[in-house]
């Protein structure tokens, strides 16, 4: 607006030549028209500062004004149309700056409308009628149960339909077959049963992970439980080996990250990667058995021998085939270790997130573990697929043919973590002297009797406070339920949390004490609901649980808890400073166990602290400090 408004100041006495009649009016009525936009999103920015996220009393008028918006939308439109046939029209013949600046207003114009549509079609929420459809106390119970039940698979197939075709949308660019398909169904059903119970919009989930963050860094300031302090003393009779097994896994971790092939190796080498990519991988190409899967200029396989510093000849099986449960893994021959290494890729591509987001569980029925096992159902499969590879193919035949004293160990990162862990559980009969090393591994992975199974000869390792690792369904609804909690109890502002919040993350200080409706209330109350609380869960909503007694907050879980395969190894900075560390930072080690990652941590680096690169980088630290005491 201040832009039209100068151009039109500056060219006021330009517009007395031909068609310039149509051009002053065009850009007057479009000062016009953007003022009142401007009073209009002006009224609705006052407005929405109003009140609390759970206390929207004072924005009961903020409706009126967003439709009075949505109105001001068809003169813009129309107005940018008239813009363009006038600008477009060969008669204007005026000075050639006045007809620019106008062209530039009136591309200006378009710009903001196509991405002002995009973003309502982004945000705008078509189960939103159906969350907020409440039945009367009455009503829901004299309804007929088929009725009811008929009632209740409506709204769940619209809400299904609705997040298949969002996931279908992002997934446009991938080759959709039959296993897509249900791969895409189940997501689309896991989706709309986690977020069919809340009422809350991305903001109000963003002010959450703040308020969480700056609570939990108060707690972090709090002496240790005695508890939590004897699960990690030093006199554990497992800490005598981690040293051993620090060392093995910096290691291994070389053979997990070079599975990603090209994109790590550019990504830890971003100014010399490419050249020394072009000048070697053109030589010694694999033949067509030894490699399956795209590989055209063998940028892959080159990034493969740089990371490992294996020779061709030590490659018994290289497979970059990637599809929906199915994931690149390499075999070759550790000379250094004597042993078969069969390194699995981690997420790379979409189908890996999908196969990461088939989260159902899935039976793994073992001779050795006398409960049913359950386990992740995407990333057994991605196993189950490796599996017939492996033994069907061969493929371990050749490998033992070649060096039949050598072990077998298998060892991968993030989704390839998971898929080791489960294919090392899969073979551990055929190859008793298997070892698995998991790098930071989902944390929904394993039935409890199949976690504690695995600690024989599975090694996971974690990074900090690393998201991916305690990343499970009962997490992420405790995390739901955590984010309901503490924003329905918090009374400031919802501006007010962003705008310190960011300050936090990115300055660091103290962490704000906001005042909560929690404060003054005894420890029996705290177990219970607020009011503000449970208008933020949809209650009695037939899209999740119209038709059960008991409120959603105090229900059962309907996810059964999996854990982190095998023994823990959980690495963790020692730094004074949590913001501004140095470059050289030094780590810890401890032995851990489950049960410290059955909560997400809020962090800034939850998502960092995942990355191989860093894994790598914390393991070769700590394996170079051999001698130094590593337990906490």
């Amino acid at each position: 607006w201040i832009g039209i408004l100068v151009l039109y100041t500056v060219h006021k006495g330009q517009f007395n030549c031909p068609g310039g009649g149509l051009l002053h009016s065009y850009l007057l009525g479009l000062i016009l028209l953007l003022a009142s936009i401007i009073c209009a999103l002006s009224a609705l920015v006052y407005i929405s500062m109003q009140g609390t996220i759970s206390n929207p009393g004072p924005r009961k008028s903020l409706p009126k004004i967003l439709y009075t918006r949505l109105l001001l939308y068809f003169p813009e439109f129309i107005w940018a149309v008239v813009g363009a046939v006038w600008v477009s029209d060969n008669s204007v013949q005026c000075e050639k700056t006045v007809i620019n600046g106008v062209i530039g207003t009136v591309i200006a114009s378009w710009i903001i409308i196509i991405f002002t549509i995009i973003g309502v079609v982004i945000v705008f929420d078509p189960l939103g009628g159906k969350k907020t459809f409440y039945l009367p106390d009455g009503v829901s119970r004299n309804l007929e149960s088929s009725q009811s039940g008929q009632l209740l698979y409506n709204v769940k197939s619209s809400a299904t339909r609705v997040w298949e075709k969002r996931i279908r949308l992002l997934c446009c660019c991938i080759v959709q077959d039959d296993d897509h398909r249900v791969a895409f169904t189940s997501i689309a059903e896991l989706f709309r049963n986690y977020f069919s119970d809340t009422d809350l919009v991305p903001s109000d989930i963003a002010a959450g992970l703040i308020l969480l963050h700056q609570e939990q860094d108060k707690m972090e300031n709090c002496p240790k439980e005695p508890e939590e302090v004897l699960c990690h003393s030093p006199s554990s009779p497992m800490s005598g080996d981690l040293d051993v097994e620090l060392e093995n896994a910096a290691h291994y971790m070389l053979f997990a990250a070079a599975a990603y092939g090209w994109p790590y190796y550019v990504y830890t080498n971003p100014y010399t990667a490419l050249c020394k990519l072009n000048g070697d991988c053109c030589r010694n190409r694999p033949t067509d058995s030894d490699i399956t899967g795209s590989e055209r200029h063998n940028f892959h396989f080159g990034s493969i021998l740089k990371i490992t510093g294996l020779q061709y000849r030590d490659f018994i099986h290289i497979s970059f085939h990637n599809k929906i449960y199915e994931i690149p893994f390499f075999v070759a021959l550790d000379h250094k270790k004597e042993a078969i290494v069969v390194a699995v890729r981690g997420t790379l591509s979409f189908e890996d997130i999908l196969t990461d987001l088939s989260a159902d569980c899935e039976d793994l029925t073992l001779e050795e573990v006398l409960e049913n096992g359950f386990v992740h159902k995407g990333i057994t499969q991605a196993a189950n697929y490796i599996y017939r590879k492996l033994i069907n193919d061969g493929i371990l035949n050749q490998a033992f043919t070649i060096a039949p004293e050598y072990k077998l160990v298998i060892v991968g990162h993030s989704l390839g973590g998971g898929t080791a862990s489960i294919l090392a559980i899969m073979l551990r009969n055929s190859f008793p002297t298997l070892r698995c090393f998991a790098f930071s591994p989902p944390g929904g992975l394993l039935s409890k009797s199949l976690a504690d199974y695995s600690k024989h000869f599975i090694i996971s390792v974690i990074v900090g406070k690393d998201l991916v690792a305690r990343l499970s369904m009962p997490n992420m609804e405790d995390l739901k339920r955590r984010i309901v909690r503490i924003v329905a109890n918090c009374n400031r502002p919802k501006y007010q949390i962003l705008l310190r919040g960011c300050w936090y993350e990115v300055f660091g200080g103290d962490p704000d004490d906001f005042p909560t409706e929690l404060d003054g209330r005894n420890q029996d109350a705290l177990t219970q609901p607020l009011l503000a609380e449970e208008s933020l869960m949809v209650h009695r909503s037939p899209s999740y649980n119209a038709l059960e007694e008991e409120s959603h907050l105090n229900s059962p879980p309907q996810y059964p808890h999996l854990y982190l395969p095998g023994k823990i190894i959980h690495i963790v900075e020692e730094c004074s400073s949590r913001r501004l560390c140095s470059s050289d930072i030094k780590y810890t080690a401890r032995w851990s166990n489950e049960t410290v990652f059955s909560s997400i941590l809020i962090s800034p680096k939850m998502i960092t602290d995942h990355m191989p690169d860093v894994v790598l980088k914390a393991l070769n630290s700590l394996s170079q400090e051999h001698g130094s005491c590593l337990s906490c």
